[in-house]
Order: C-alpha cells, then structure tokens, then sequence
C-alpha cells in the first residue's frame, strides 16, 4: 500500500471498505449501524470516516493495554507503596474488578483525571496539530512538544523514539493493520475475561485453566464500587 492509498483508507468510505477487505477479507466490511453513511457534526464524510478510524484505533489500544494490565496485575502487583496510607495495591489473589473496586476513591480520580486530560490533549490537536476530524492521520496522537517546551520533559506518545520516521509506506501500512487486527483481537479479549469472571460458563477455556474469578459486581458499571461524589 502507498501513502496514497493509506490516506485515502482515512478520508472516504470507498477507502474504509477497501481497508476492510485487507484487514479480514473473510468478513470484509463489517457496518450494521451504517456509521460511515452518517455525517457526524455536518462535517462530511471525510471528518466522519476520520472520525470513525481514530475512535477504533483508540479503542484498540485502549483495550490491548487492559488485555496486558489484566494479565499482569492478575499475577503481580508493584510491591511499593501505591498509597498515601502506605499500603500497595490489593492482592493478586483478587481478580482485577474486585481489585478495582478495593482500591480508594482518590486513586480512581487521580486515573479518570488523567485519562481526561490525554482526551483533552488529543482534541485540541496539543496545541498544534489539526484536528483528526480535520486532516490529522487517524490514530496519530499529537505531540508533547509544546508540554516539553513549557512544563517539563514527557515523551511523545505515538512513536516516542522515532522508530517510524525511517519506514517505507509499505512498512508503515502493514504496521497500521497489524495494530487495528491486534486492536479488535484485544476488544474481544478483554471482554472475555470479564464476561467469564461474571458469567460462569460463558468462556470454557479460561474456566478449564483456573483463570476465573468470580465477580459479584458489575463490570459495565465501574463506579459502583466506591465512587461517588
């Protein structure tokens, strides 16, 4: 694929479509709701294929981190400190929905206000990009440049050490669709340790390993358990 092409998998539906069809060829374009027949905010069908591709994008990171996270706080946790009472994060020996909703209010604050402020920071393009919605390549996190220029040093998020810089478009192409199929893989991941933790027998193979927890809360629900205002 060349930049041309990639560009235009970014802008319209045809290209959405051809994307589709070399991600999966089996199922091939998948669009029950018809997203990518709307027109978000009256800005077009560019701005919202842009905008349907960063949203999956974000997704798919968002969920491999969670796939990662679960898989590791399931089995360690730091041993330092985690706390303003000194203590460290609940034990493993709890599954990590119940280890959420064990740790204190602050600390879930201090997670969401982070969170909001990277979303924040995405937006606004961090002061110098343009918008994903107006030109800037899905999935492309903006820069920290002007974070490092006035507060302090923090590295960028997407390609913190330039290893991309040097890549050829066709390297750069397969990277992209190794990260939305590794992206959906996670989606579907994560979701299976949650539902096998809450509903006994929905994923018999992580029941025949001993990788479940029951759970007793509600994992759509994430701010039942100590979270209020």
């Amino acid at each position: 694929a060349t930049r041309s092409s990639v560009k235009l998998n970014a802008e319209s539906r045809e290209g959405l479509q051809t994307l589709a069809k070399e991600l999966n060829p089996i199922v091939g374009f998948y669009d029950p709701m018809g997203l990518s027949q709307g027109d978000f905010y009256d800005m077009g069908e560019e701005a919202t294929v842009g905008f349907l591709r960063h949203a999956e994008i974000k997704h798919g990171r968002v969920a491999m981190a969670a796939f990662v996270g679960y898989c590791v706080q399931s089995n360690f946790i730091f041993p330092w400190p985690q706390h303003l009472d000194g203590t460290t994060g609940p034990s493993p020996d709890f599954s990590p929905e119940q280890q959420w909703d064990m740790i204190p209010e602050a600390a879930k604050w201090q997670i969401f206000g982070l969170i909001g402020l990277l979303e924040l920071w995405d937006e606004t393009g961090g002061g110098a990009a343009d918008h994903y919605m107006k030109g800037r390549k899905p999935g492309q996190y903006p820069s920290l440049q002007v974070f490092r220029d006035n507060v302090h040093f923090a590295l960028d998020l997407y390609d913190p050490f330039g290893f991309s810089k040097n890549k050829s478009d066709e390297k750069k192409a397969r990277g992209l669709k190794a990260e939305i199929n590794n992206g959906r893989l996670a989606m579907l991941g994560i979701f299976g340790f949650l539902c096998a933790d809450k509903i006994p027998g929905s994923v018999p193979a992580l029941d025949a390993i001993g990788a479940t927890i029951p759970y007793d809360g509600n994992p759509m629900i994430p701010f039942e358990g100590n979270f209020h205002l």
